[in-house]
């Protein structure tokens, strides 16, 4: 049964990293705390798997413990730092810097000035999850989660017509 379970978690874990350390650095401000934030995860989704119940994909469920981790750690670092959780993906900031893009730039600070709740949203949106994943994860109803993007997208279509 462990070498099942061991197999189960390399697989999703390589198919799914990716995604994950994405997650990781829509939460952290730094290369190394987005490595922690991944490493605190993994090990969630490990401690974890045994209690997996099938209600949703490994997937979803691993973006769900993934997502709750970020927000867990970061609420315990703001009681010793105060600051503002970096949104920008790595992978963003490089194109950026590659494409002078200045629409992309602006959008970022966008959603750089959203709540957390809606940062969350965005992040697993454009992950490309759908509502249904996104409202496992967040807790959300799933038509909720869209009330909310239809929402959210006003709030950054706004604040990218002002910054202009």
């Amino acid at each position: 049964m462990k070498n099942e379970l061991e197999e189960i978690f390399i697989a999703e874990l390589e198919k799914n990293k990716d995604s994950l350390l994405r997650v990781c650095a829509a939460y952290s401000t730094d290369s190394e705390m987005k490595k922690d934030y991944f490493q605190e995860s993994i090990l969630n989704i490990w401690k974890s798997l045994p209690s997996f119940n099938e209600k949703s994909s490994l997937k979803t469920w691993m973006y769900k413990i993934t997502v709750n981790v970020c927000l867990g750690m970061n609420k315990k670092r703001m009681k010793f730092k105060s600051g503002f959780i970096e949104i920008i993906k790595e992978e963003n900031k490089q194109r950026l810097t590659e494409n002078e893009d200045p629409r992309l730039d602006k959008l970022h600070k966008c959603i750089s000035n959203l709540n957390t709740s809606d940062k969350t949203i965005v992040y697993l949106f454009l992950e490309e999850l759908p509502y249904k994943d996104i409202a496992n994860i967040t807790g959300l109803t799933e038509n909720y989660v869209a009330v909310k993007m239809k929402r959210i997208k006003i709030k950054l279509l706004n604040c990218i017509n002002q910054t202009k």
